[in-house]
């Protein structure tokens, strides 16, 4: 059976705020665009919610620019809290996302001009690349980064979702599920110092190893055009012993919730993954109904317990309002969707009053 993970396809953030956060989510970062936007429950998570089944909104947005998607959580069954302490760089789980921009400086200015909060000064990343950082409602730290792949211009200065960056507590163990298990087998830099883009940020002039992640394969699935070239940053922290993000809270509650990958073959993948010790927690078995997006979802989590969901989609909304929809399940999995259909989602697009 062919199998493939097909590179990132969004990160999950769980919010207090849903409305609030999607304002800001369209304005920072031009994802405007909902795959969906539904109330529902989710007891494929019973075992990260403390074996309850929590009912939460989602919505799943995308800037058709260019980028992966991100995933909005809101429990409506119970109010999130947040962290249990304030987090640090190098804390275990996901700590920044990634998003990519035409003109860096130009979205720094952007930034200052709408009074981005955490706004931190233009400052090299550990390749040499213009970089900076911003936070959202919850405090979740955003990193901007100039990208080079594009597929549409809408004229908003971001872009969306170009990777994430999750602290790990054995660097050499991580590689060997991110890079060796899961794909992300091109190393872009690995460096141990200090770094300067970090100054400004929580413990951020302590010592880490750095390693960002990508894929040597091509990107695929319908998508890649959209999605581009993705990474996934994994950080150790040297001068101190990291915190988990999420202890003693449960999914749902504030903060970056899971990666997301696009993957074809769900069985044949499992299958491999639980052969290497990650067996899936959680299985959808078939497809689940999120609004009018079905797709088969698991998940496993790394030896952190940074939570990392697979998705095997069987059909999308292209312009839901007018009912139509994309049966994805038998499609070269290889093979992007047609620009037609692709720019079509355009037609989805929300738009905030200035």
């Amino acid at each position: 059976m062919f199998k493939r993970i097909n590179g990132l396809q969004h990160i999950g953030v769980a919010v207090a705020d849903m409305d609030l956060s999607l304002r800001f989510y369209r304005k920072f970062f031009g994802l405007d665009i909902p795959f969906f936007d539904s109330v529902q429950p989710a007891p494929l998570m019973d075992v990260y919610t403390r074996n309850s089944t929590i009912t939460k909104r989602a919505s799943m947005v995308v800037n058709l620019q260019g980028g992966c998607a991100i995933e909005v959580i809101r429990p409506t069954s119970f109010e999130p809290v947040k962290a249990l302490q304030p987090l640090k760089m190098g804390d275990l789980g996901i700590f920044i996302t990634q998003v990519k921009c035409r003109d860096i400086r130009a979205s720094h200015a952007f930034c200052v001009t709408n009074n981005a909060v955490g706004l931190t000064p233009i400052a090299k990343d550990p390749a040499g690349r213009d970089t900076f950082y911003i936070q959202d409602p919850d405090g979740n730290v955003w990193q901007y980064l100039q990208g080079d792949q594009w597929y549409t211009n809408s004229g908003h200065h971001s872009g969306g979702v170009l990777g994430c960056t999750t602290g790990v507590s054995d660097m050499d163990k991580a590689l060997k599920l991110y890079a060796g298990i899961l794909g992300f087998d091109e190393v872009a830099y690995d460096r141990t110092d200090n770094f300067a883009d970090w100054d400004m940020l929580a413990a951020g002039k302590e010592k880490y190893r750095r390693v960002l992640l990508t894929q040597s394969n091509q990107p695929g699935g319908g998508f890649a055009k959209v999605t581009g070239k993705t990474y996934i940053e994994l950080v150790e922290a040297l001068d101190r012993k990291p915190f988990f993000i999420f202890q003693d809270r449960i999914w749902g509650d504030t903060g970056y919730a899971h990666i997301g990958f696009d993957v074809k073959g769900m069985k044949s993948i499992g299958d491999d993954l639980a052969s290497a010790g990650y067996p899936f927690t959680c299985d959808s078995n078939n497809a689940l109904s999120m609004g009018n997006t079905k797709v088969h979802c698991t998940y496993i989590h790394d030896d952190d317990r940074t939570l990392i969901e697979m998705i095997e989609v069987y059909k999308v909304p292209i312009i839901e309002k007018w009912g139509v929809f994309l049966n994805v399940e038998k499609r070269d999995p290889l093979k992007p969707l047609p620009d037609f259909m692709l720019k079509a989602l355009r037609f989805s697009r929300i738009k905030d009053k200035a």
